[in-house]
C-alpha cells in the first residue's frame, strides 16, 4: 500500500485494472485499517477518474455472491448519498410507489454512512429481514413486487470497509460505488448525484455500461429531485433542466424534507407517506422521483403520463401493499 499512496499521492491516477487490484486486496483484507484510510482519504482530495471508478465496479462485482432473479426488467432507484441533507428515506418510497405501479424493483442499499438513515436503516426498522437467498428473493419480487439487497451481504469488500466508513463520516468513493453494483444488473437505474462533477462521471460510466438510466441532481446540492430548486437531468436521450412546477407541481422548503434524527424517527415518516398521510410537499417529491424513475422504462407517453401512475399507486394504497406484502414474507 505504501507504494501505492506514494504513486497517488504524486497526482497520478490508477489505470483500470489497478483500481480493480487495489479494491480486491482492501475486500481480502490485505490491509490494515490505516492504510484503508488513507487510500479512500486520497479521493476526498480529489475527483475520481472514470478507469479508477470502474475498475473498483469491476472488483466488487468481481467478489460478490452471484445473484439471477431471473427478472430482465428490474429497476433501481438510489443516490449515491453523501449530500448532508439529512431528508426522510425519498429512494426508498419512491421505490414502493414505483412497484405499486407494476414495475418490479430490486433495490440495492446500505446502512447510512454520513446520514441517520440509509436506506438499510429504515428497511431493517421496518421489519425487513436481509438476505442473499436467491429464491426468497425471488419470491418477494414475484408477490410483493419488490425485494431489498442489503450490499454488505453481496459485497465483502464493503462489509470490510463499513467501520472505516462509519468512523469516517463522510462520503466516499463508495457512495459513488453503491449504485453502479446492484448484484441483480437492473435494466433501469434512476441514479441521485450529489453534485455536477459526479454526474458528469456518471455519464460516462451508464453510457459505456449500455443501460437505460436517468442520473438526477438538484442544483442546491441534492442527490435527488427535491423540488427545492431547478433538477438537472441526464439520460441517455440527452440533459435537460426541469422546474419544482414541472416536476412536482409545486417548490417546497428544504425543511419540509427533514428525515429525523432517528431510524425510528424515520420510519414513522417512512410509514405516514406511504400510508397515505404524508404532507403536500412529502408526497410531491416522492411522486417526483418515482415518476422520473417509471419514465426511464419507456413505457409512458410523457412525463405526465409517469407521474400520474405514481399519484394512483400512492393514493389507491398500492404502494403501500407492496410494503405489508414484503414484511408479510420475512420470516
Amino acid at each position: 500500500m505504501k507504494k501505492i499512496l506514494q504513486y497517488l499521492f504524486e497526482h497520478k491516477t490508477l489505470s483500470r485494472d489497478a483500481a480493480k487490484e487495489v479494491l480486491t486486496q482492501i475486500a481480502q483484507g490485505v490491509y490494515n485499517e490505516h492504510e484503508v484510510t488513507s487510500f479512500v482519504t486520497v479521493f476526498l482530495m480529489r475527483s475520481i477518474t472514470i478507469d479508477e471508478l470502474m475498475g473498483f465496479r469491476d472488483a466488487l462485482l468481481s467478489l460478490a455472491v452471484p445473484l439471477n432473479l431471473g427478472i430482465d426488467n428490474a429497476m433501481d432507484i438510489v443516490g449515491t448519498g453523501g449530500d448532508g441533507k439529512d431528508t426522510f428515506n425519498i429512494s426508498t418510497l419512491a421505490c414502493f410507489i414505483v412497484a405499486g405501479a407494476g414495475q418490479p424493483v430490486v433495490k440495492h442499499g446500505n446502512y447510512g454512512a454520513s446520514s441517520v438513515s440509509g436506506s438499510s436503516n429504515v428497511m431493517e426498522q421496518l421489519g425487513y429481514v436481509f438476505k442473499n437467498d436467491e429464491a426468497a428473493l425471488s419470491k418477494e419480487v414475484k408477490e410483493a413486487g419488490i425485494c431489498f439487497l442489503h450490499a454488505p451481504l453481496f459485497h465483502p469488500a464493503l462489509k470490510t470497509v463499513g467501520p472505516i466508513r462509519r468512523n469516517m463520516g463522510l462520503r466516499t468513493f463508495f457512495n459513488m460505488l453503491g449504485p453502479i453494483v446492484n448484484p441483480a444488473k437492473p435494466a433501469y437505474q434512476l441514479i441521485g448525484v450529489y453534485n455536477l462533477e459526479m454526474a458528469r462521471i456518471y455519464n460516462y460510466a451508464m453510457q459505456s455500461l449500455g443501460k437505460e438510466f436517468t442520473l438526477i441532481h438538484s442544483l442546491d446540492g441534492y442527490d435527488e429531485i427535491s423540488l427545492t430548486s431547478d433538477t438537472k437531468i441526464i439520460s441517455n436521450k440527452g440533459e435537460f433542466i426541469m422546474t419544482p412546477y414541472q416536476l412536482g407541481k409545486r417548490k417546497v422548503f428544504a425543511e419540509e424534507l427533514y428525515g429525523g434524527n432517528t431510524v425510528e424517527a424515520a420510519a414513522a415518516i417512512f410509514k405516514k407517506i406511504i400510508q397515505g398521510n404524508g404532507s403536500w410537499s412529502q408526497n410531491a417529491v416522492v411522486l417526483a422521483n418515482a415518476a422520473m424513475a417509471l419514465q426511464v422504462t419507456g413505457q409512458y407517453e410523457n412525463y405526465e403520463a409517469a407521474f400520474q401512475a405514481a399519484v394512483k399507486s400512492l393514493e389507491s394504497g398500492a404502494a403501500n401493499n407492496c410494503l405489508n406484502q414484503l414484511i408479510s414474507l420475512q420470516k
